[in-house]
């Protein structure tokens, strides 16, 4: 039976591109020549620490960051801004969590979706991937086409399509 693989995931070389591309631009841009910026990428808990002076700077880097990101492929769902910027001395810091992964919420939220739509194929979670089989490669495709339109606020990537 035909099948894919419903996946949410960044590719840690990729975004650690992305980061040194955005320590490039920042080192030559004008407006923040002088100034403390860093930009570190943690690799084991996909976090993104950023520290600059103001928070005007900040919004800037933040911005920089998403083009930059989104250039090399990433979407710009992946980032979590949930958490506010804090100052910490002289400057100010945010930590921006990269989503790697399907929760089992938004498993469960993508499963209700295909579900509703009545779709004649079966959706089932498998740790942080939700797996879709079916009948007919048409069916699959039906099932690709809505979640693409659907907002589910996460970026998802449709791997290992099998006939």
């Amino acid at each position: 039976m035909p099948s894919f693989d419903i996946a949410s995931e960044v590719d840690i070389q990729v975004l650690d591109n992305a980061v040194n591309t955005v320590k490039k631009e920042i080192s030559t841009r004008f407006d923040f020549r002088g100034s403390p910026v860093t930009v570190e990428l943690n690799k084991k808990d996909y976090t993104i620490l950023l520290e600059v002076e103001s928070d005007m700077k900040m919004k800037q880097l933040i911005d920089v960051l998403i083009s930059r990101s989104m250039k090399q492929g990433i979407d710009a769902g992946a980032f979590d801004f949930s958490k506010d910027a804090y100052p910490s001395g002289k400057v100010v810091k945010k930590d921006i969590a990269v989503r790697n992964g399907l929760k089992q919420e938004d498993a469960k939220k993508i499963v209700k979706l295909i579900k509703d739509e009545g779709f004649k194929v079966q959706a089932a979670i498998m740790d942080d991937i939700v797996r879709v089989t079916g009948k007919k490669i048409d069916d699959l495709q039906e099932v690709i086409a809505k979640l693409r339109g659907a907002d589910l606020g996460i970026p998802l990537q449709f791997v290992n399509m099998k006939s």
